[in-house]
């Protein structure tokens, strides 16, 4: 049980963090940038997780671009901790131990969708519609 409290309040340092960003669009791309950046780099890594990371990084995009507006401020503030999660080196195991670096990252990734699932299904129903209505524009 002590690794799941070290978790809980490890994680909880960046829920913390996370409302600088919620109140500051600008520093949010810098770290929606940041995290691209890192998870192109490590794709191989992330393999198990890397389409539910990319949709995160989708919706907070499309947050940050005033695009959906539709998410819950508990839900952008827990893709917001988790991204910054990911984006910091030193975390619960460190990313540079090889095999096992990436283990925590992906486990904060699928707590977040776990989390916020019913946002996600609803932001992909958005989506879906957006392209919808593009594709009508066209014809």
């Amino acid at each position: 049980m002590p690794k799941a409290k070290n978790f809980e309040q490890g994680y909880k340092k960046y829920t913390n963090k996370a409302k600088e960003y919620f109140q500051n669009k600008k520093k949010s791309e810098n770290l929606l940038n940041e995290a691209v950046s890192k998870a192109n780099q490590k794709k191989g890594r992330l393999e198990e997780v890397w389409k539910k990371l990319q949709l995160l990084l989708e919706m907070f995009r499309s947050w940050i671009k005033g695009e959906y507006k539709e998410i819950p401020k508990g839900s952008i503030m827990m893709i917001i901790a988790t991204i910054l999660y990911f984006v910091t080196p030193i975390d619960l195991i460190p990313d540079f131990i090889v095999g096992l670096g990436f283990f925590d990252d992906a486990a904060v990734i699928g707590f977040a969708i776990k989390q916020i699932s019913d946002d996600i299904d609803r932001y992909i129903t958005w989506k879906n519609n957006q392209k919808s209505i593009e594709q009508d524009k066209k014809q």
